[in-house]
């Protein structure tokens, strides 16, 4: 849902963050010119694949190509992310679950409407006491731009400079051990994107959005082999935190996404996920 109308005190912290973010370009430009002796170093272009790894960044900051939504990172069902099992038990019930989503987000006052596909791969199964056991593999996703980019003005931006993009990270806590229509405990951070923001502004930095997924009407079985299930997921009851890590413009990220925000944020997914026990996979 695309927020356009706005109180004074926002808009006098919107014209507060605008001189923060006019000291930044103008920084981004002095850095740029350099001095005469300067003027003559090559000027290196980078260019950054779909998947844009925190790796492919410039001075710290994340570049426009950064921003771009693109294919999902990896082929679905790739099982290269299976994490190891713990020594000593029954590879044929352990399984490895790849589990690839998309939907739509609304967090704080903006919405995402269209999330880039994320991957997450886990392994579970039974430990040797009989409890039973998980082991956290990888989370894979790209970015997501925000409409409106970080000034909120046009629906893709404003200039190179101004986009605005959200990228979800693992925050550290997992349970996917299901009951009835509850999913378990996902964290997640997310990344915030712009050419002006470092790469340390994140959202749930110092404490994760925590998810506690519920599934939403009936699972299909897509496929038999290899096993295939389609499932729709939700949350609207977790909280979202204020960014953090974002530098003089913090203050206009939090205003821009309406941040931090205890009620009205909501996550819906459209999930398909496939598995391998561990005594058919490749040999390490």
């Amino acid at each position: 849902m695309e927020i356009t109308a706005e109180k004074h005190p926002s808009a006098v912290r919107r014209g507060a963050a605008g001189l923060a973010l006019a000291a930044a370009l103008a920084t981004t430009i002095t850095a740029t010119a350099g001095s005469p002796a300067d003027a003559a170093t090559p000027t290196t272009t980078v260019t950054i694949a779909a998947d844009a790894t925190p790796a492919a960044t410039v001075a710290g900051v994340a570049t426009t190509a950064d921003i771009a939504t693109g294919a999902p990172p990896v082929v679905p069902y790739d099982f290269g992310d299976c994490p190891d099992i713990p020594a000593g038990v029954d590879a044929a019930r352990w399984k490895c679950e790849v589990l690839t989503a998309t939907g739509s987000l609304t967090l704080g006052s903006r919405t995402v409407p269209e999330l880039a596909p994320m991957t997450v791969t886990h392994a579970e199964g039974p430990l040797p006491d009989g409890t039973d056991g998980q082991v956290w593999g990888a989370l894979r996703s790209t970015s997501t731009a925000v409409p409106g980019g970080l000034l909120g003005t046009g629906t893709t931006g404003h200039g190179p400079l101004s986009p605005l993009a959200l990228r979800p990270e693992y925050g550290g806590r997992s349970d996917f051990h299901s009951t009835g229509n509850s999913l378990g405990l996902f964290t997640l951070r997310f990344r915030v994107l712009s050419p002006v923001l470092p790469r340390g502004c994140v959202i749930g930095g110092d404490a994760p959005v925590e998810l506690r997924l519920r599934r939403a009407g009936d699972s299909e079985w897509v496929s038999q082999d290899p096993p295939v299930i389609r499932f729709d997921a939700y949350d609207d009851t977790f909280t979202a935190p204020a960014a953090v890590g974002c530098g003089p413009l913090g203050r206009l990220v939090d205003d821009r996404l309406g941040l931090p925000r205890g009620a009205g944020n909501a996550i819906a997914l459209s999930a398909r996920y496939t598995f391998k026990t561990y005594d058919r996979l490749p040999a390490r």
